[in-house]
């Protein structure tokens, strides 16, 4: 009868440790979800039979200095806010001129007061810049920027205008400042 009692008991306390854990667990995977500082968007156009999209996080101006403040001049930036900006080209594209083959890109920035150096990066996965390897460049382009004293964008976008059958215009818009560039696909 002593044995059975051990087992008994011993059964027991291992039923209290793994009600414990399931319902820790449990509790832990209701746990409320927080809304993020910088929500997350995505664009999507089609060009010709080319689906471009933009998956991105955007930031808000919030009454800060963005360009040359949050957003320094001469250093790469994520061209977002949280994980690096993705774009994803389904077939081939030229870009400002240049070819760009198909698939996802990070899509980073240098920003300087007067020119922007912006960059696919074949690592299309990355949070923010940190791990960013320049030999990782599938492109760079040189591009200048728009001021746009009149228009105000509080919360980061990208825009993705089709200007014919087979090309687009794709900007950065954020505060007063518009970053633009051309994207040419084959139909």
């Amino acid at each position: 009868m002593k044995v059975l009692g051990k087992t008994f008991l011993l059964n027991i306390f291992l039923l209290a440790i793994f009600l414990t854990v399931l319902l820790s667990t449990a509790s832990i995977a209701q746990e409320k979800e927080e809304v993020r500082i910088s929500p997350k968007a995505a664009v999507e156009q089609t060009v010709g039979f080319t689906k471009i999209t933009i998956d991105y996080s955007r930031p808000g101006v919030k009454g800060r200095k963005i360009w040359g403040g949050l957003v320094p001049y001469d250093v790469v930036w994520r061209a977002g806010a949280n994980e690096a900006t993705k774009i994803t080209f389904s077939t081939d594209v030229i870009i400002d001129g240049k070819k760009l083959k198909a698939g996802s890109y990070s899509f980073f920035a240098i920003p300087t007061p007067k020119n922007w150096t912006l960059i696919f990066n074949k690592v299309a996965d990355q949070w923010g810049g940190f791990e960013y390897n320049d030999t990782e460049d599938a492109l760079r382009i040189v591009v200048t920027p728009e001021t746009d004293d009149n228009c105000w964008q509080e919360w980061l976008a990208y825009t993705i205008t089709k200007t014919s059958d087979n090309t687009a215009a794709i900007q950065l818009v954020w505060e007063k400042l518009k970053v633009p560039f051309n994207v040419e696909v084959d139909i």
